[in-house]
């Protein structure tokens, strides 16, 4: 039975997981959490500026007729 060694790539050198230290782990395991809290914040955000777009154009519509013209939301 062969045991599987868990790779990682860092700066395009090869590590083996479980020869790593405790801190190291620690700090990979930060750095996963950063990416993943990126990624859930990026995905917020589109989704907020597409409610923002939404937004915007319903405000035209109500706008326009009083108004006469579009306006922009810069």
């Amino acid at each position: 039975m062969s045991t599987f060694m868990q790779k990682i790539k860092i700066d395009d050198k090869e590590y083996d997981f479980d020869k790593l230290s405790d801190e190291a782990k620690a700090q990979l395991a930060s750095i996963q959490f950063c990416d993943q809290e990126l990624q859930r914040l990026q995905a917020q955000a589109a989704a907020y500026q597409t409610a923002r777009m939404a937004y915007s154009k319903a405000l035209n519509e109500i706008l326009t007729p009083a108004m006469g013209e579009k306006i922009s939301f810069n």
